[in-house]
């Protein structure tokens, strides 16, 4: 077992959120790494996370599955708290500072925090949730009957789908639509 493990093991380590500048979280990932690296920190720094999950999103037309930052502006880091180690993780280019109430006395995370976090985050497929029951009244934001109005008719949840039916001309009119084309009214 090594140094590190040890560290770990024994509960030496704790997690802290950093505040970033917005857009550069996983720049500063990077940078930090290698700041850990070239520093030979890594006896005192062990993770480092961009708390990303993964969701389904309508683009062109097609489902497109993407990964979201959880919390934007922030990175997770894995770390003994000492000097040497807060000053590596500080002066990184784009960091702004720890969450905390004092800048040097950083507050870590609970355990359960980071726990709630990670099993977010390990889910590894993206998840539909639907929201609409048959008779409910929808609006459709997106595809060729875009600001219709209509009701549900069906619901497949493992297809993703939705079959709404929509006046036209007088007549309803069955339109089936991907669950992310319509919002609740």
């Amino acid at each position: 077992m090594t140094e590190v493990q040890k560290k770990e093991e024994k509960g030496l380590s704790q997690w802290f959120a950093i505040h970033t500048y917005a857009g550069y979280e996983d720049a500063v990932a990077r940078y930090l790494k290698q700041r850990v690296d070239s520093l030979e920190m890594n006896d005192k720094i062990f993770k480092i996370i961009v708390p990303k999950e993964k969701k389904i999103t309508i683009r062109s037309g097609k489902r497109v599955t993407i990964e979201d930052k959880i919390y934007p502006g922030y990175v997770l880091v894995q770390m003994t708290m000492e000097p040497d180690s807060w000053y590596v993780v500080r002066n990184t280019p784009r960091v702004t500072g720890f969450v905390g109430a004092d800048s040097t006395n950083p507050t870590p995370l609970s355990f359960e925090e980071v726990e709630s976090l990670m099993a977010r985050m390990g889910s590894h497929e993206a998840k539909l949730e639907f929201d609409v029951k048959v008779g409910e009244t929808v609006r459709i934001i997106d595809g060729p009957f875009k600001d219709y109005d209509g009701k549900v008719a069906e619901v497949d949840e493992a297809r993703g789908r939705v079959k709404v039916m929509v006046p036209v001309f007088g007549r309803d009119t069955a339109v089936e639509l991907d669950s992310l084309q319509i919002k609740k009214l």
